[in-house]
């Protein structure tokens, strides 16, 4: 490697260092590292903020900012209160069956939309039934994280990661129901079941709490009624244009970044009251993010790590599809899994070209795509979702902390994964 690229690493391994300790908060870490990756020669601002492949992704900024407007306004109506009202008197106010309504509510719909947009409609929620139930919101708020990440491996449309893997394989959307839902499910019985160990010390049941929710009527929370109506036409909108943007040919983004506008507009609320709610610390922090990771790209880093992994198992199909199974684990965990997935797709597109491209071959993807996406749960900088909530947890006063997250999520990691890659073997070799 290239004295520079070697520094990129050095800026890469500070800034992660500092992150995972809290030495400095990790908005100021992330940005001064792309500063340092700006400064070596890493990147320039060309490739820093106008390429695709190697810069600030853009697209992910705009459709968190098109996210976090219609969440600020629809924070206004009520119906947060409403559904956690409605979510801790379905559960009768016991801790592990809320939790596992929220974390199945959360899976469920992270299949059908962007993992990012999930999380901000889910941990308000969460949030506020926990506190009405006197009960900690870190656990549950880690607990649906995981459950988005895995949950959005399940479809074409759930997670960044796997619209890339879809374009560059050419893979539908039935074939994404048909590879990836059936292991998701057993992954997701397998994460409810952990929940109860891992987090058996939240469980904590209050009596008098749960039979005062059990009075209440979760229609008495709405505030605005108008308001209501209006934001529910605008999401079902987005998000009807979000399941078909492929034949609208509209970017994600755009969607969201017109619906939160339009939503704003029409709800005659004070736009700089609304932005306030705007959480600019994440977005500051995925720009920064994205700068660095560019630079370990445009270095070659990021590239010549896949190829080393593609060249060890020799061409055979059965190691490289475990080499990118578990292989997948370590980069996606240290970088976001969005950079990642560009990085090493192509990679992955000329193994399976190499190998005829045969319908055997095509399950390489498969291994790539369950790899990247279980991945994202091992640390907070893992997946977009994960840094979403991480911010929406600090602004309600509920720190996480980088070792906090890791603890629980290195363990569903190496659990999911694993169970992932058996799977992977019975249904494409052992039973094939």
């Amino acid at each position: 490697m290239s004295v520079t690229a070697w520094m990129a690493v050095a800026v890469f391994a500070a800034v992660y260092v500092l992150i995972a300790t809290e030495w400095v908060h990790r908005v100021a870490a992330a940005l001064g590292g792309a500063v340092l990756m700006l400064l070596i020669g890493a990147t320039d601002a060309e490739h820093a903020f106008f390429s695709e492949d190697s810069g600030i992704d853009w697209n992910v900024i705009f459709l968190l900012l098109g996210m976090m407007l219609i969440v600020a306004v629809l924070k206004r109506t009520g119906v947060f209160e409403f559904i956690a009202v409605w979510a801790a008197r379905q559960a009768r106010g016991r801790p592990y069956r809320l939790m596992v309504l929220l974390v199945a509510a959360t899976g469920f719909l992270s299949a059908w939309l962007d993992n990012v947009t999930t999380v901000l409609l889910i941990a308000p929620v969460t949030i506020l039934v926990c506190r009405r139930l006197g009960l900690p919101a870190v656990p549950f708020l880690i607990a649906e994280v995981m459950a988005c990440n895995i949950g959005g491996a399940a479809t074409l449309i759930g997670d960044p990661p796997n619209i890339m893997i879809g374009s560059r394989a050419d893979l539908s959307f039935n074939d994404f129901l048909v590879h990836m839902t059936p292991i998701v499910v057993v992954l997701m019985i397998i994460v409810v079941l952990m929940c109860r160990v891992m987090f058996r010390k939240a469980f904590h049941y209050d009596p008098e709490r749960a039979a005062s929710l059990m009075e209440l009527d979760p229609r008495a929370e709405i505030k605005d009624k108008r308001l209501l109506l209006i934001s529910g036409v605008v999401i079902v909108a987005v998000m009807a244009c979000f399941v078909l943007h492929t034949w609208l040919h509209m970017e994600p983004s755009v969607v969201a970044m017109s619906g939160g506008l339009l939503l704003l507009a029409l709800s005659r609320l004070s736009p700089g009251d609304v932005v306030k709610d705007v959480e600019w610390e994440t977005l500051a922090f995925f720009a920064g993010l994205f700068v660095m990771v560019g630079g370990m790209v445009q270095t070659g880093i990021i590239g010549d790590l896949g190829k080393l992994a593609a060249e060890a198992t020799g061409g055979n199909l059965e190691a490289t599809s475990m080499a990118l199974v578990f292989g997948s684990v370590v980069p996606s965990a240290i970088i976001d899994n969005i950079p990642f997935v560009a990085s090493v797709s192509p990679i992955v597109s000329e193994i399976v070209a190499s190998a005829g491209g045969t319908g055997e071959a095509e399950m390489l993807w498969w291994s790539f795509a369950l790899g990247a996406d279980l991945a994202g749960n091992a640390t907070i900088i893992a997946s977009s979702a994960n840094v979403v909530v991480i911010g929406i947890a600090e602004r309600e006063g509920h720190h996480i902390s980088f070792w906090q997250f890791s603890k629980y999520g290195l363990i569903v990691t190496a659990v999911t994964v694993s169970v992932a890659a058996a799977y992977v073997w019975l249904r494409y070799f052992a039973l094939a």
